[in-house]
């Protein structure tokens, strides 16, 4: 496939490896794609259901109907970027995701807001992972870990900066004003890279993974399943459980942090600024992570991330000031960061880059719905019992349960016949 025209002009002319330009338009794309991320959301949990009434469990079924679409169309986009590459999938995206967000400052009913948050949800949770990683993966190989890491970082600065600038317009205007900042933020940092200088595979601009096309390492072998195969294999659905168990932990908390911290009597700057320290752990875990020996077994750290996330859920409902949220939602995010870090790479470790998208697709679909009971669960429990107690009594308990899956996780051996 030809590349577009820029790259075709640079890559003769750099003195470095392209990939790493296609790092620096993921890792834009990357920090663009929160701009619907329930860390965002839930900073406007409060003043939008002070505003309308609505309950908690109306505003957490956006998320829960995002992921549920997110998980129609994932299996589909799938094979679609495997065959085109990640550009117009990741630049539709953030155009949509953007100008959803924009919209959201003129809503006037519950049925608009499910309207508009549903769509950017689904993108969030089903184009954007897909572009983002078929891109990363494509392009890195040997240096997987490390691009991974990079690009990690990039999505949980998202993380820290568009809740803090969500909060800083809602403090000088209102919510509408925050929505406004939000989209246009998503529309500034992310279109145009991606746009001008994303390229499917390094093949096409005749490179190879990690280094130009006349590097004298060895060529590196890398696992090719079909998505057939790879579903036949006892690994495909041990990772997917690990996934579906751990992913309404992230989610349900994530959207329900600052209401939970508000009720334990933070302030709403305070609240904030927890949840952009979480993010901010969360990024520096992450790319820790990444540079760790590649020989060492990812699902050892999978497992390892799981006690921090199980253990940061019980710790959230002892949360007496500052400091202890910042401990307990710090042990939270370390484990969020290096999920978000390694299951991208367990995945294309274990069955190969060449069907990526095709069968994390499929993969993707049984995360986002996990991911949409999450928020559900927990803005009902809520709503049923006064505080969220409860739905951090079984958030810890999945989290534990995802240990043992990430355990019994071992790579596949041969290809499926």
């Amino acid at each position: 496939m030809q590349a577009p025209p820029l790259p075709r002009f640079l890559i003769p002319r750099l003195p470095f490896f392209y990939g790493w330009v296609v790092l620096g338009c993921i890792c834009l794309a990357g920090f663009a794609r929160q701009g619907p991320a329930v860390a965002v959301l839930s900073i406007f949990v409060v003043p939008m259901t002070e505003a309308f009434g609505w309950s908690r469990t109306e505003m957490s079924g956006a998320v829960s109907l995002g992921g549920v679409l997110a998980a129609i169309i994932s299996p589909v986009i799938g094979p679609f970027v495997d065959r085109r590459g990640a550009r117009l999938v990741l630049c539709l995206a953030v155009a949509g995701t953007g100008i959803a967000c924009m919209a959201l400052s003129l809503i006037q009913s519950l049925l608009l807001f499910y309207l508009l948050f549903c769509f950017a949800r689904m993108i969030w949770a089903g184009p954007f992972d897909l572009g983002l990683y078929s891109a990363l993966n494509n392009w890195f190989v040997a240096r997987r870990g490390i691009a991974a890491s990079f690009a990690t970082l990039a999505q949980m600065s998202g993380l820290v900066g568009l809740p803090l600038i969500a909060q800083f317009a809602i403090s000088g205007a209102d919510w509408r004003a925050g929505w406004i900042a939000v989209g246009a933020t998503v529309l500034l940092v992310g279109f145009v890279p991606c746009w001008l200088l994303l390229v499917r595979r390094p093949e096409d601009v005749g490179l190879q993974p990690d280094r130009l096309a006349d590097g004298k390492a060895p060529p590196l072998v890398e696992p090719r399943w079909s998505r057939a195969q790879a579903m036949r294999t006892p690994a495909f659905w041990l990772l997917s459980l690990y996934t579906v168990l751990l992913f309404p932990v992230q989610a349900g908390v994530s959207l329900h942090n600052a209401p939970h911290l508000i009720e334990r009597g933070l302030s709403p700057v305070a609240a904030a600024s927890v949840i952009a320290f979480v993010a901010m752990v969360s990024g520096v875990a992450s790319f820790g992570i990444g540079f760790l020996p590649r020989r060492w077994p990812v699902r050892y750290l999978m497992a390892v991330c799981a006690v921090c996330m199980a253990f940061g859920s019980y710790g959230l409902i002892f949360i007496s000031g500052v400091e202890t949220a910042m401990a307990a939602a710090g042990l939270f995010g370390i484990g969020i960061g290096g999920v978000m870090l390694l299951l991208p790479v367990a995945w294309a470790d274990y069955f190969g880059r060449e069907s990526y998208g095709a069968i994390r697709g499929v993969a993707l679909s049984l995360q986002v719905t996990a991911q949409a009971v999450g928020p559900l669960a927990s803005g009902m429990l809520r709503d049923w019992s006064g505080t969220y107690t409860d739905s951090l009594l079984l958030f810890g308990t999945l989290a534990s349960l995802a240990v043992i899956a990430a355990l019994v996780a071992r790579r596949p051996r041969s290809l499926a016949l």
